[in-house]
């Protein structure tokens, strides 16, 4: 089976919509994600369509997704671009512009084929063509699947921690 890994379209509101929530649904989604199910449920249209259209072609944040051949989509990930002398939303200081890689998901049939590795390149890949000298993420401590993922992918540990609504949580990061 092969898989195209691409930008998202505005006009696929909907479809990231569904694809959200189905990540939310996923048995390591309150580790993962730090929001539930319920409350990306409860959104109105108007705030998927704001959502995609930014993510499909504005110059501060990325998603991509992972389609198989048939075109269903089953992945994403998502990059927002962080400026320098700026705090993050664990309250950590930028020091550079980078990218930092958020909303990553794999439907668990499509797993070990380095499809993970794929979506992230292309959101690391953005962020290069942006300015980012940068790429990381932020990875709940109790998440190894995940961790290994992004170990794989080229991301190193640096030591920065923080504890979120949801527990311990570590940086991984690596040069652009």
């Amino acid at each position: 089976m092969g898989y195209t890994v691409r930008r998202v379209r505005a006009q696929e509101w909907e479809a990231v919509r569904a694809l959200r929530l189905e990540a939310l649904q996923d048995p390591v989604a309150p580790l993962a994600f730090l929001t539930s199910h319920e409350f990306e449920a409860a959104h109105v249209d108007d705030f998927w369509k704001q959502r995609t259209s930014a993510a499909a072609s504005g110059g501060s944040v990325a998603q991509f997704v992972v389609a198989d051949d048939d075109g269903r989509w089953v992945g994403s990930a998502t990059g927002l671009l962080e400026e320098p002398g700026t705090d993050d939303y664990a309250h950590h200081g930028v020091e550079q512009r980078q990218v930092h890689v958020v909303g990553v998901w794999l439907h668990p049939e499509h797993r070990g084929r380095g499809l993970i590795q794929q979506a992230i390149d292309a959101v690391v890949g953005w962020g290069r063509e942006h300015g980012a000298l940068r790429a990381r993420l932020y990875v709940h401590a109790d998440n190894p699947r995940a961790q290994a993922a992004y170990l794989k992918a080229g991301f190193e540990r640096t030591g920065l921690t923080f504890e979120s609504k949801v527990g311990p949580e570590v940086e991984l990061a690596k040069p652009l």
